[in-house]
């Protein structure tokens, strides 16, 4: 079984994710994750198998979009470099 959870992440500058070699504008961008059940477990579990950014930013009307398959700890360092000074 595959599951997908949609949230969203908002950059107040400009960000890169090392995973894709992109510069991306700030900005708030459509994260999806998804996931798979581990079997044989005698209680319910998931494993993540990808996350990915979709571009532009919310807040961008042109109607192109672009799907990244990112890696999830370059999203995280990403987030930390945007809220330090």
């Amino acid at each position: 079984m595959l599951k997908t959870t949609e949230t969203e992440v908002t950059f107040r500058k400009p960000f890169t994710l090392r995973s894709v070699n992109t510069r991306f504008p700030a900005g708030t961008y459509r994260l999806l994750t998804d996931e798979e059940e581990i079997d044989g477990l005698s209680f319910q579990a998931w494993r993540r198998v990808a996350t990915m950014l979709i571009a532009p930013s919310i807040s961008t009307q042109d109607g192109s979009q672009q799907i990244f398959t990112i890696d999830p700890d370059d999203l995280v360092t990403a987030q930390k470099a945007d809220i330090s000074p």
